[in-house]
């Protein structure tokens, strides 16, 4: 399979695959490819950069000369503290998952002992909690279980 870059005579440009470059010559040659944006059959290939890959081996040896980078780092100094914050509370809450609301209503109300939690809620949810009088906040993160 190979993908050209092609442009009509109107100057619309698109990309289509193809079996091969003979297979791009015959249906050229036969009037079958059109733009999709105007239908003209007119169809030229237009300038494409290669997409070639280095050889395993090589790439190896260039990656071993340089410093990859730690994309599990902190990029700034506001994502290092928005991680040292995750793990604070993570370290001294519970995490109830789908169940705040139900759980911090619970302990608002007296009918459960009150503890440290976060878990999710929905927008409409968590307004409704700081229009009652409930001490909740949103959080500068996603649970872990919803991280890539």
């Amino acid at each position: 399979m190979i993908r050209y870059s092609l442009r009509c005579a109107a100057d619309h440009g698109f990309e289509s695959w193809f079996a091969g470059a003979d297979a791009f010559a015959t249906l050229l040659s036969a009037g079958q490819l059109a733009c999709p944006v105007c239908g003209a059959s007119e169809i030229r290939k237009d300038l494409m950069a290669p997409a070639v890959r280095p050889a395993r081996k090589a790439a190896m040896t260039a990656a071993g000369s340089q410093d990859r980078p730690d994309l599990s780092a902190p990029a700034s100094a506001l994502e290092a503290e928005i991680a040292a914050l995750r793990r604070q509370i993570e370290a001294n809450s519970d995490y109830v998952g789908v169940n705040f609301v139900t759980e911090a209503r619970r302990m608002h109300a007296g009918d459960t002992p009150s503890r440290p939690i976060h878990g999710e809620a929905k927008p409409e949810e968590a307004r409704q909690m700081i229009e009652d009088g409930l001490p909740v906040a949103p959080l500068p993160f996603l649970p872990a279980r919803k991280v890539n």
